[in-house]
């Protein structure tokens, strides 16, 4: 009998939270969990089986030396590298750093600030090492992962959809908030995976699984701006969780200045 892929879960810097949508498969994780051994997954348990590893989960960006140098221990012992949410997928919000002094915000907030050892930015997985998938999301989506993880048991391609979240609004039939009510909205830029919830209780998009396949960011912001959205509030708009994705660094940055921070 064959022995079953070993399947590891690794941390850098995030808030847990995609880790916890792994979790929170439930019956499907029973499922999961015939199907491959899961190796190293210290949020679930405290036993660790050595690798190397079939599939790594990685979660979180690279803020400081130490992180930088482990994310390459984790490639070598990795077959299959797949980083999931937007700390690992594009900085995470931990990326506004990026847009500033990280020497004054430590001088600000710590009372001895030379003890404390970061990177100058916050960065993705990717910018480091090879990376063989990647899944967006803040948090992730938990039926998405379980896609990925199938994918890998069966040698094919993960089936993710890369259209924006205006997809799932005309899926559902929710009427459209920027169209309709003047709300401000990222959907039509943001990539699809978590079904419209904003736009269904009458709120703009917030971006969340970051840009999508080939994203218009500079028609929407000049929507907006006919809305009458400021340039402070847009910039901010495109600075939340994917903040250091290309397309929403670049639009973000090109309505920001002095008068805008």
């Amino acid at each position: 009998m064959s022995k079953k892929p070993k399947l590891a879960v690794w941390k850098f810097a995030s808030c847990d939270g995609c880790q916890l949508s792994l979790l929170d498969c439930e019956d499907e994780l029973l499922a999961l969990a015939g199907e491959v051994e899961i190796a190293n997954f210290l949020e679930a348990s405290s036993a660790v089986v050595k690798g190397p590893y079939d599939l790594s989960l990685v979660e979180g960006s690279i803020t400081t030396p130490h992180d930088e140098e482990r994310i390459h221990k984790v490639r070598r012992v990795s077959k299959y590298l797949v980083t999931i949410g937007a700390c690992a997928t594009a900085g995470g919000i931990q990326a506004l750093r990026n847009f500033k002094s990280v020497k004054e915000f430590t001088s600000i907030v710590y009372a001895s600030p030379e003890y404390i050892e970061t990177l100058s930015k916050s960065t993705a997985i990717a910018d480091h090492v090879f990376v063989d998938f990647e899944l967006r999301g803040c948090p992730i989506n938990k039926y998405q992962l379980l896609e990925v993880i199938s994918a890998f048991l069966s040698h094919r391609k993960p089936n993710v959809s890369q259209y924006s979240v205006c997809m799932e609004c005309k899926r559902r039939g929710t009427v459209c908030v920027m169209v309709a009510q003047g709300i401000p909205c990222l959907g039509p830029v943001t990539q699809a995976g978590c079904g419209a919830i904003c736009p269904a209780y009458n709120r703009g998009c917030y971006g969340c699984y970051g840009p999508a396949e080939t994203p218009n960011t500079a028609s929407l912001s000049d929507w907006w701006k006919n809305l009458g959205v400021n340039q402070a509030d847009l910039v901010r708009s495109y600075r939340t969780y994917n903040a250091y994705a290309e397309a929403f660094r670049k639009e973000s940055e090109s309505h920001d200045s002095p008068f805008t921070s």
